[in-house]
């Protein structure tokens, strides 16, 4: 699920329109681009002195490359990301699980208090990955504030036994793992907040756009043009860039990274909590 940097909002177009939204809006620009290209190459070709398709086939093979190499650069970004949040998932569920482990080595009360404070964590996480998509940036805000402030509440007792013993190693392997994983957070906050820049959508929907344009251009001058060719080129580019988008939106979509581990986690830090 990842977590949201809530203190910046997105003023990004594009982020205010669902997914479905971005397939039709991609398609309808698409059929729309080919069908001006289209018009201008049909009124083209009635003069004289019009360009041939032999002379277009460079410029469109040259604006078709780039929006390959685009898209799949653009890909790679968001595909990239989301490896990212899926392994500092995993890295967060291994220290949250060593952490608890070591605290068991603990004296009394910091074992038991600490113990608590790592389940009550876990069901932060756990309860987002449940939460619908609806409500998920408010309960995102909610979640940091908590996870944070039992993280302090932790800090706390690690700063005691600190203070108690300096020479235990015991207390010095725990603490490192609550390091540990307090970085970790912070990675996953980061991490989340990470999104396609505005540059590259921006670009990507003008090479489209141009590109679409220069197809449709030769067609019209060929008079040869298909509604049925415009219709393919328009969901083959809508589906990839909606593809791109669900990769790049963590809050939204199909393609999110599945919370199993932390929901395992929990499973099996409730399991060992001591009957009361």
């Amino acid at each position: 699920m990842g977590w949201a940097n809530t203190t910046m909002k997105s003023d990004f177009w594009l982020d205010q329109i669902p997914l479905w939204g971005v397939f039709l809006l991609t398609a309808a620009g698409v059929l729309f681009s080919i069908g001006i290209g289209t018009l201008l190459g049909k009124r083209r070709s009635r003069r004289p002195d019009h360009a041939t398709e032999a002379s277009l086939g460079t410029i469109i093979g040259a604006t078709l490359g780039l929006l390959a190499f685009l898209l799949a650069f653009t890909f790679g970004m968001a595909a990239e990301r989301l490896q990212a949040r899926r392994q500092l998932l995993l890295d967060e569920v291994n220290a949250i699980g060593a952490t608890y482990l070591r605290a068991g080595l603990l004296l009394e009360p910091h074992q038991s208090e600490i113990h608590k404070l790592l389940r009550e964590y876990v069901e932060i996480r756990v309860s987002l990955a449940k939460e619908k998509s609806s409500r998920l940036i408010e309960k995102l805000r909610e979640a940091r504030a908590r996870s944070e402030a039992l993280q302090d509440q932790m800090w706390s007792h690690a700063d005691a036994l600190a203070k108690m013993d300096r020479s235990s190693e015991i207390d010095a392997l725990f603490i490192s793992s609550l390091n540990e994983m307090m970085n970790l957070h912070t990675g996953r906050v980061t991490v989340f907040a990470y999104r396609i820049p505005t540059a590259i959508w921006n670009v990507l929907y003008f090479i489209t756009i141009l590109s679409m344009v220069t197809v449709g251009y030769q067609a019209g001058l060929s008079g040869k043009s298909s509604f049925r060719v415009g219709l393919v080129l328009a969901l083959t580019f809508a589906t990839v860039i909606l593809l791109i988008a669900d990769l790049d939106r963590a809050t939204e979509g199909r393609l999110k990274v599945s919370q199993q581990p932390m929901i395992d986690l929990q499973q099996k830090l409730n399991a060992q909590e001591p009957d009361i």
